[in-house]
């Protein structure tokens, strides 16, 4: 998956447990929690529809790292590049 792609796949697993969120309204830099005002259970069915989405799999120790929008998608762009080797 490229960068396009993976933040289309992290808006639809956004708007799983928000699904009163407008994507592109979310600011890319601030908490996901805090802006979608979304609790732990919520941030977990997150992470769950994140790897039915793009089939990478977030440890709870790397939940951190996806606490933002632009971190997520970050995170998701290093795991897709571990995944498939260099080019």
């Amino acid at each position: 998956m490229n960068e396009n792609e993976l933040k289309e796949a992290v808006s639809r697993a956004l708007v799983t447990v928000a699904p009163e969120a407008e994507p592109e309204s979310i600011d890319p830099d601030a908490n996901l929690r805090e802006q979608l005002d979304i609790d732990s259970l919520d941030f977990l069915t997150f992470v769950i529809a994140l790897k039915k989405e793009t089939a990478i799999d977030v440890p709870e120790s790397d939940y951190a790292e996806i606490a933002t929008f632009n971190g997520c998608v970050s995170y998701l762009t290093k795991a897709t590049a571990t995944a498939t080797g260099p080019s």
